[in-house]
């Protein structure tokens, strides 16, 4: 497939100049147990890159869900530019949903499409059923995605399948398909997770400078403590659904890894030397 022929266009059309998502008394329960997230509060704003660290089934994850609605909060309020994401129901969700990329740990991609129709999943939220069942894309979504693949070096692999990637050129499809959605946020769970130190750099590396080039917020949930404090702008430490550490990766002493991990030693450990706890030895 090649670049189609006309005027190259910006890779991003930010439609605001300081984009913000606010969370307050953000409440998760799931049946009748303990809440999962408890009155959590939490703003992110402009182009800055903020971490989530915390033991596991501190809410790191439920929290990411609850912002793009792929689980339904119990009560609070989530606001993303001035748009109330939690009331929204059917076509008027659906339309907020593709202002919030998402970037998965395990990728998420359809292994016996190529790259190009990975990445042109982002922009399903915005074609008529019929383009997207018969993969007819517009001619300017086909130069976007061109333009975003070749910003993340990998254009030259726009006909090959996905599951003929290596990890961490799957990450790199997975963050242009969630830019394609022209999104006004970018979620990501668990990136660098499935990757070898190295790659995992170069994402982390790829997030930041993405942040900073697009004007966009990235909230990234992370085992790795090392690279929250090397990559990002601020950590947020939550424990047992609460925020209990939310400052600048300086800030995060020995002091706050204990009360974010709450004396669990060999899980602070463990992020602490970037390994995951439920799959380290």
């Amino acid at each position: 497939m090649r670049v189609p022929p006309g005027t190259r266009t910006p890779l991003l059309s930010p439609r605001w100049s300081q984009p913000m998502l606010k969370i307050s008394k953000l409440v998760k329960r799931y049946g009748n147990g303990e809440p999962v997230l408890r009155d959590l509060d939490l703003t992110v704003e402009g182009n800055s890159v903020v971490s989530i660290i915390g033991a596991s089934g501190a809410g790191k994850s439920t929290l990411l869900r609850c912002i793009n609605k792929l689980v339904e909060p119990t009560a609070g309020s989530i606001e993303l530019n001035g748009v109330e994401l939690t009331s929204l129901r059917g076509a008027r969700l659906r339309h907020a949903r593709r202002r919030i990329g998402m970037v998965f740990q395990g990728f998420n991609l359809v292994d016996r499409l190529t790259v190009m129709e990975n990445v042109q999943s982002g922009r399903l939220g915005y074609l008529p059923t019929w383009r997207a069942l018969s993969r007819r894309y517009p001619k300017e979504d086909i130069r976007r995605a061109f333009e975003l693949m070749e910003r993340v070096g990998i254009a030259h692999y726009a006909n090959k399948r996905a599951d003929q990637l290596s990890g961490g050129e799957r990450q790199r499809v997975g963050v242009v398909r969630a830019l394609m959605q022209e999104p006004e946020i970018l979620l990501a769970d668990e990136p660098t997770a499935s990757l070898d130190p190295k790659t995992s750099e170069q994402i982390m590396i790829l997030l930041r400078s993405l942040a900073s080039e697009f004007q966009l917020p990235v909230l990234i949930n992370i085992h790795n403590v090392t690279e929250a404090k090397e990559y990002t702008d601020r950590i947020v430490g939550m424990r047992n659904g609460r925020i209990m550490f939310d400052a600048e990766p300086a800030l995060l002493d020995q002091a706050a890894m204990d009360a974010i991990y709450a004396g669990k030693s060999e899980e602070r450990d463990a992020a602490i030397a970037g390994r995951v706890p439920e799959l380290a030895a």
